[in-house]
């Protein structure tokens, strides 16, 4: 008859949740599963860290093949420049700006708006 003047305690946590946590079993799995999950996701050999390698690795890779592809070109034109003399002079006149013997140069300035 006590029993019924007195305030019974809530507990912070859902009646399901409470019961669960009661059991030593499921403490013990999660004592021993949350610090294991963490290091899983978040120490250097994580996944997530994985992850962000794995990533790196494909722009590493992209550049490599971009730069592979500018050093054929530079060697074919390398070869070219051995070999053809057109190269040569054609490279002459963009780069350095060299003319033949009579010719003339014209330059025009684009009209700024």
């Amino acid at each position: 008859m006590e029993e019924q003047y007195y305030r019974k305690e809530k507990s912070k946590f859902k009646p399901w949740l409470y019961k669960i946590l009661r059991k030593k079993t499921v403490l013990f799995s999660l004592l021993i599963g949350l610090p294991v999950l963490s290091f899983m996701l978040f120490s250097n050999k994580g996944i997530i860290q994985r992850l962000s390698l794995e990533s790196d690795k494909k722009a590493v890779q992209a550049k490599l093949k971009q730069i592979q592809f500018e050093q054929q070109k530079l060697l074919k034109e390398l070869k070219a420049l051995e070999d053809d003399p057109k190269a040569i002079e054609k490279v002459a006149r963009e780069k350095f700006g060299m003319i033949k013997d009579g010719e003339t140069v014209y330059k025009i300035k684009k009209a700024q708006p």
